[in-house]
């Protein structure tokens, strides 16, 4: 398919690459290649890694391919270029992706970008809540305690940390953690693996 029926081909402009930023963004965030998106939407791979480097604009019917290939609606592609909530480096405060978690009074909210290496959350555990059980997973992880207490346990070593404190284990350890306080207890936490590698107890 020719990429110049899909895209309207003109200069590069800031609307153009902060539009084709928040596409790429997005794909990253589905953990899609390239290639799978273009074969979703029905799209060359030329004509959306134009669109995604900002050297072409989205066209009327490459827009609602497109979305329904990324699951959203289409003026979420095409909203004000000015709005950098979706983007490859940064994650605005009301933008945060929140990620799913099994025990009760336990919050996660994703602070880091598609493109990240590093998984960086803001971990909310509300008075008395904490894991269900023990957990383990691969990698790395990190994590400073911002305010509350948590007690924090890593192959079988209870820990109690408060505001200030910060720790750093292998995941591939059994580890959990509960809030022992009366107060909301936040953590900045930083995993090694993707959110959707992480299989845990939390």
């Amino acid at each position: 398919m020719d990429i110049r029926n899909e895209t309207a081909e003109k200069p590069k402009d800031d609307a153009d690459v902060r539009v084709g930023r928040r596409v790429r963004a997005l794909r990253l965030g589905r953990n899609l290649s390239l290639a799978e998106l273009a074969a979703k939407a029905g799209v060359s791979i030329g004509a959306l890694s134009q669109i995604e480097r900002g050297l072409s604009s989205l066209r009327v019917k490459v827009i609602w391919p497109l979305a329904a290939a990324l699951d959203i609606e289409p003026s979420a592609l095409i909203a004000d270029g000015n709005d950098a909530g979706n983007d490859l480096y940064c994650v605005r405060a009301n933008s945060r992706r929140q990620i799913p978690v099994k025990s009760e009074g336990i919050a996660k909210a994703l602070l880091s970008p598609p493109a990240a290496t590093l998984t960086g959350m803001l971990v909310t555990v509300e008075a008395g809540g904490g894991t269900a059980e023990a957990y383990a997973h691969a990698g790395h992880e990190f994590g400073f305690v911002m305010s509350g207490e948590v007690e924090l346990v890593v192959d079988s070593t209870t820990y109690g940390l408060k505001a200030g404190d910060s720790f750093a284990f292998k995941s591939t350890l059994l580890h959990a953690f509960r809030n022992p306080g009366v107060e909301r207890c936040q953590i900045l936490w930083v995993n090694t693996t993707k959110p959707s590698e992480v299989r845990d107890g939390a």
